[in-house]
């Protein structure tokens, strides 16, 4: 039977208000659900100071008096510490690195966006905006985006003042350079440290907040459970690490700056570290999870070179300026040395089909391109073994060849190794290769997810008192994310968005902390323990790891750079499986109270398992193709995205609806005024 349509008046588009039947085992449709803190009835422009003015304040001394606990110490987690802390707060800061320092934004390479307009090359607050807006595919809130590009200058700002060392031009100006899916010079960068650079900016303040006793830090510590008492956020469950104590950290509300869950694939360019847990346990307690099929494949990785591998490494976007990507016009030129290719031998696809933006188009365009010309056995470098969804195995080549003859014969090899020297170096080391001589040969690999807990504009999730803020959160870059906008977001939200917000919260709502022998947190720390000694007691034939390997194996092919209604239903059915297989018969080494990383990577799988199931009923429930979300059955006869805006024109926000039962789906529609919403195109 067809869905029932009705027509709302936010937006006057249709909305479907039962499950096709097709996918009644799988999840139910709630009540719709929309983000009341922004008003959008005023310009775009004004919505944010406008927000800002009416948020309530908490004087100074009355901050003294609160605690707010922070998970995460990237740039988003490190950021909002020393930025509370510094307001005079008292802040509980955990992580599980041995460092804050130590956090995942420091992998991060090529860049960061600011509209600073530099370059003169006209751009401006609204062009950033738009792109950020058009590359997420029409599927982020535009009031979140706007308020992104609008303090994007505080940014460098801010950064400079701490001294973070970007680039300099000849006279002494910042420098800029390119990133996908625009057209401008926004992206401030220190060569390809960027994200380096800026974490040991938020590290230095962090630390001047822990020297003055506004913050305490508790690294070496994994949070492995939300408090909630009254239907409030009040604090965590925490592990120690080294130790195995487990034990509760309460106070007037809490921040989860934890990234994101790419580690659900296993193989990604994400440490092995990166986890789910923090944001899957507040869901469990009640906060909805936004669009968390939405997940992004960078272009430019370097390729699996076996089947042991843990881990893969990112090659930064940032070397799309000035590198041509390219496969061989032939099938029988692609075992060939590159370098005895002949140029009219050699098809640039990018520049070829996407004239205007050439080899900087979006992430999910150059993904999807690099992915079909090895369809068409164009592919380079040596063969692997892929299963397809029939269980067939075969061999391919899995890489493109990213060259800079051209550059090192405009520039020199001095002027392209000042720009990507220490990326040149990091690819010489792992490949052996070097790129001076030979080009790079690259290939997509799941890097960034775009989903994860649903906030409204003061990053406030649905339990009052949990914030969450940077990737770990939903709101800015819809079914894609441009490059160099993941610094800019973090950033955003932890020196200048929660600041300004979250004492709105606190205005009205400071209990204090809770006695460890409250109800509420007992019931959160036996839960912890019960679920540490169930994984402890099972003494299977299993590793952890083997299932982790399993289940991105499953969510690669199934819910990966392409899926359709067939394969993620079999992903589901071999989730589920996998899942029960797991609790009887994985086998976890060690003992609870010691450091045990085994024990660690345990717990994490575990709610993989559950996320990589929702993923799946996502990007099923979805029957359309937007940005990083592929569905083979919609799109267009030039094999491009085919979005269905009539239909999906809303964020999914998904609702635990407790153990084995189907998940709820609560839609926020989508409304655009200041931007007409159309179909990309980047040709």
């Amino acid at each position: 039977m067809p869905d029932e349509i009705k027509t709302t008046a936010a937006t006057g588009a249709p909305v479907a208000t039962s499950v096709p039947a097709s996918d009644a085992d799988y999840y139910t449709i709630g009540e719709e659900i929309n983000d009341a803190k922004a008003n959008t009835d005023l310009p775009i422009a004004e919505v944010w100071p406008d927000r800002q003015f009416h948020a309530k304040l908490v004087n100074p001394a009355n901050r003294r008096k609160m605690t707010i606990v922070i998970v995460g110490t990237g740039l988003a987690g490190a950021a909002a510490a020393a930025s509370l802390g510094e307001a005079g707060y008292n802040v509980l800061n955990f992580c599980y690195q041995d460092s804050p320092r130590r956090a995942h934004s420091i992998a991060a390479q090529g860049g960061i966006n600011a509209a600073k307009n530099y370059k003169n090359d006209n751009d401006s607050t609204f062009r950033l905006f738009y792109d950020t807006v058009k590359g997420g595919d029409y599927r982020a809130r535009e009031t979140n985006v706007y308020r992104l590009a609008a303090v994007s200058a505080n940014i460098i700002d801010q950064c400079v003042a701490q001294g973070v060392p970007f680039a300099r031009e000849y006279g002494g100006l910042l420098d800029t350079r390119s990133f996908g899916g625009v057209q401008v010079q926004r992206t401030f960068y220190a060569r390809g440290q960027t994200g380096q650079q800026l974490l040991i900016g938020a590290y230095q303040a962090l630390e001047r907040q822990i020297a003055a006793g506004t913050v305490k830090m508790y690294p070496r510590h994994e949070m492995l459970e939300v408090i909630v008492k009254d239907g409030k956020a009040r604090g965590i469950v925490a592990r120690d690490m080294v130790t195995g104590e487990v034990t509760p950290h309460t106070g007037d509300a809490v921040v989860l700056a934890t990234g994101g869950y790419g580690n659900v694939f296993f193989l990604s360019t994400n440490a092995m570290g990166c986890n789910v847990t923090a944001t899957w346990r507040a869901h469990r307690k009640g906060a909805y999870f936004g669009n968390p099929c939405f997940t992004q494949i960078h272009p430019t990785c370097i390729p699996v070179h076996g089947e042991n591998q843990s881990k893969l490494t990112l090659m930064s976007e940032s070397l799309r300026n000035d590198g041509r990507i390219w496969v061989p016009k032939k099938v029988e030129d692609c075992d060939k040395d590159p370098r005895q290719i002949p140029e009219e031998d050699r098809d640039y696809y990018l520049e070829r089909i996407y004239p205007s933006f050439g080899n900087l188009v979006p992430r999910d365009i150059a993904s999807r391109q690099a992915k079909n010309m090895c369809d068409e056995g164009r592919g380079v470098g040596p063969m692997v073994k892929e299963t397809d969804e029939d269980g067939n195995t075969r061999q391919v080549r899995r890489g493109v060849y990213l060259d800079f003859s051209d550059a090192i014969s405009r520039l020199g090899k001095g002027g392209v190794e000042a720009k990507y020297g220490n990326l040149f170096d990091m690819y010489k080391q792992i490949t052996s290769d070097d790129p001076y001589e030979v080009p790079m040969r690259i290939y997509p690999a799941v890097h960034y997810t775009m989903g994860g807990v649903w906030v409204d504009y003061d990053l406030q999730t649905t339990i009052p008192g949990l914030f969450v803020a940077g990737e770990a959160n939903f709101s800015d870059h819809g079914a894609n994310r441009l490059g160099a906008s993941a610094l800019m977001q973090g950033l955003a939200d932890g020196y200048f968005v929660l600041p300004n917000t979250i004492n709105d919260y606190l205005a009205d709502n400071h209990p204090g902390q809770l006695p460890d022998d409250d109800p509420a947190v007992a019931e959160a720390v036996s839960t912890t323990n019960e679920r540490i000694q169930k994984l402890l007691s099972i003494k299977g034939s299993r590793t952890v790891d083997s299932f982790h390997k399993e289940l991105g194996n499953i969510m690669w092919e199934y819910c990966g750079m392409a899926r359709s209604e067939e394969g993620l239903k079999k992903a589901i059915g071999l989730i589920r499986e996998l899942r029960e297989e797991f609790w009887r018969d994985v086998n976890v080494l060690g003992e609870a109270e010691d450091l045990n990383q085994t024990l660690e990577r345990a717990g994490r799988v575990v709610d993989f398992f559950e996320l990589g199931e929702l993923m799946c009923i996502d990007a099923l429930h979805r029957r359309e193709s937007c940005g990083g979300h592929f569905r083979v059955e919609h799109q267009t006869e030039e094999g491009e995205a085919l979005r269905h805006d009539d239909e999906f024109t809303y964020v999914a926000a998904w609702e635990w609806a407790g153990e084995g039962a189907k998940p709820v789906l609560h839609k926020e529609p989508l409304v655009y005024k200041a931007i007409e919403l159309k179909q990309r195109s980047y040709k």
